[in-house]
């Protein structure tokens, strides 16, 4: 009898440990599930991996992530390039052209990823 009621204890004690640490777990995963589809372009790295998530709000993994950050990191280069074109200008306010504008360019977007 003594054996069974210092079971029950222990039961209880266990239950009542997992349900504390079911409380203390964070719950803002699906807050970077709703954020995804609105922003209109990402940033890339770290952030394109934060956002590679699926719709329930668990992150993805495999090819379904390699997917995800390829164009997540596609969209940003996309957003940044018109950007970028505008501002590859020399000090004179000329255009640039040929090498130094495909520098430039490059540049520019490497900078808007970081």
């Amino acid at each position: 009898m003594k054996k069974l009621l210092s079971l029950v204890a222990l039961g209880i004690c266990l239950s009542f440990g997992a349900a504390q640490a079911q409380d203390k777990a964070p719950a803002p995963a699906a807050a970077p599930a709703a954020a995804a589809p609105a922003a209109a372009a990402p940033a890339a790295g770290a952030s394109c991996e934060a956002k590679a998530v699926d719709k329930n709000g668990k992150a993805l993994a495999g090819a379904a992530k390699a997917s995800s950050i390829k164009k997540c990191e596609k969209e940003a280069k996309a957003a940044a390039a018109p950007a970028c074109a505008a501002k590859a200008v020399d000090k004179n306010g000329k255009p640039l052209a040929g090498a130094a504008k495909n520098s430039f360019i490059k540049k520019c977007e490497k900078d808007a990823k970081a």
